[in-house]
């Protein structure tokens, strides 16, 4: 009961959401948070900026209240009538506690009865040279301003206007328009953040959906690739082509499928029926003898086809090791080509060769080279016919050996020219004339790969094609 009660906890902990629903709570929950510090550091600079103006302003009530205080009474010193009469309230929504004191600090007139400042002001608020000073009466804080009465230069008196804190910072408009500018910033975040999230949810559903399709095999997806943003072209961009590559990779697979079967199972027949007439003994003597050798020659043809796909997979899995040693490279061209040469039944390839001027040594395996050089001279010689061509021309730079293998055949058809390298491809002009497995072009690439250079197809045209060898001289 426990462990089933885990893993109903497990699942639920696990349970996937949209996209849309994921970014778009965690986008609403960072812009509240930020919303919210915005909202109180804006409140606390408005209760700051509130309290400055009031105290500004009371500042200014105090100068106005001494110099309306001068003009009527410039002989003695007394409470006026307008003093008793009005309440001194601003536009700001303040109604200060005034007092008039003489110059000892003893409170003449009041516009209140009873306020935090009863007889006898404190001397010290009169000596402070402070704009504002704060007293803290109880357990109220109260803010005091001050403006002197002057008569001929001669102080006689001071206005003084007292007002509580909480008065002074009290505000409701600013706080009602914050809230509702914080209110529509969130509403505008919430929409803005629901449509970019959609939008970007929206491809990769599509491209979800068409991930299922070729998982079950349908290759043939329709997805619309417009959109602005790089990531998400990059993403449908290569999910197509990888959509592509799989559709023409079980082609391929398919094709080789039947291919190995055909290519296997006629050289069986063939052995098959040979070696049957000469149990039978339909055939004797030196008719006898060339059944044996026809039979031998398709032995070899299988072993060939089974050696390639071992060799390859064998590269494949990096399990086959490179043994480079420093050969004269000059030499190595020769002897790869002298040893193609001596296989050949017949000669209707003639080879050119012109090597390096001087000598180079390289770290190379010169048995892996041998066949590059027999892959690429096999293909000039199914692509030339009876009267085949090859120039072999060696050229160096600072860091490599450069190896052109250029023949005078028909030329690759430019549209297969891209796949040439992919292991099992065969184009059209192979696929019925000439048998093979389709190895050999992407195996010698992997082994001049782990040579430490490359094999490129460098042109190829209706007058022929050049296959171009790099090797580093750097390697070792």
């Amino acid at each position: 009961m426990f462990i089933k009660n885990k893993e109903i906890k497990s699942q639920h902990r696990n349970k996937q959401v949209s996209l849309r629903r994921y970014w778009t709570s965690r986008y609403l929950l960072t812009l509240f948070m930020g919303l919210i510090v915005i909202a109180i550091i804006s409140a606390l600079w408005i209760r700051h900026t509130t309290l400055e103006n009031r105290l500004e302003l009371m500042s200014l009530l105090a100068e106005n209240t001494a110099d309306r205080l001068v003009e009527t009474n410039d002989q003695a010193m007394g409470p006026p009538e307008f003093f008793h009469d009005r309440k001194m309230k601003t536009e700001l929504e303040i109604d200060p506690i005034t007092y008039i004191v003489d110059s000892d600090g003893k409170v003449i007139s009041s516009n209140r009865r009873s306020g935090p400042i009863e007889q006898q002001l404190n001397p010290n608020l009169l000596e402070s040279e402070e704009a504002f000073q704060q007293l803290t009466i109880g357990n109220q804080a109260f803010y005091v301003v001050k403006s002197p009465i002057e008569i001929e230069d001669a102080i006689i008196g001071w206005v003084i206007m007292v007002e509580s804190k909480d008065v002074l910072t009290h505000v409701n408009q600013e706080y009602t328009q914050l809230a509702i500018m914080i209110i529509s910033l969130a509403l505008l975040g919430w929409a803005a953040i629901y449509v970019l999230s959609n939008r970007l949810a929206k491809p990769i559903k599509e491209v979800a959906e068409a991930a299922k399709l070729v998982a079950d095999g349908n290759y043939q997806i329709d997805i619309t690739n417009k959109n602005k943003e790089k990531e998400v072209y990059e993403l449908i961009h290569s999910f197509k082509e990888m959509a592509n590559k799989l559709e023409r990779l079980e082609s391929l697979r398919t094709e080789l499928l039947a291919g190995v079967t055909h290519e296997l199972k006629t050289p069986v027949t063939s052995i098959s029926g040979l070696l049957q007439a000469l149990k039978d003994e339909v055939v004797t003597g030196d008719e006898a003898k060339e059944f044996l050798t026809i039979s031998i020659n398709e032995t070899e043809k299988m072993k060939t086809m089974v050696e390639d796909l071992l060799a390859f997979n064998q590269f494949a899995t990096n399990d086959v090791p490179v043994r480079n040693e420093i050969h004269e490279i000059n030499e190595v061209v020769e002897d790869a080509i002298y040893g193609w040469e001596v296989s050949q039944l017949d000669e209707k390839l003639a080879i050119q060769l012109d090597t390096l001027s001087h000598s180079v040594n390289i770290a190379i395996d010169q048995i892996r080279f041998q066949q590059i050089m027999t892959n690429l001279l096999n293909n000039a010689k199914q692509a030339t016919g009876e009267k085949g061509e090859v120039l072999i021309t060696m050229s160096e730079n600072e860091t490599e050996v450069i190896i052109d293998v250029a023949d005078n055949g028909s030329g690759i058809p430019e549209e297969e020219q891209p796949f040439i390298f992919e292991r099992f491809f065969r184009g059209e002009k192979k696929k019925y004339k000439v048998r093979g497995l389709g190895l050999g072009l992407a195996l010698s690439k992997m082994i001049s790969q782990a040579l430490g250079g490359d094999l490129i197809l460098l042109k190829s045209t209706i007058i022929g094609t050049t296959f171009r060898i790099t090797l580093s001289k750097n390697n070792s």
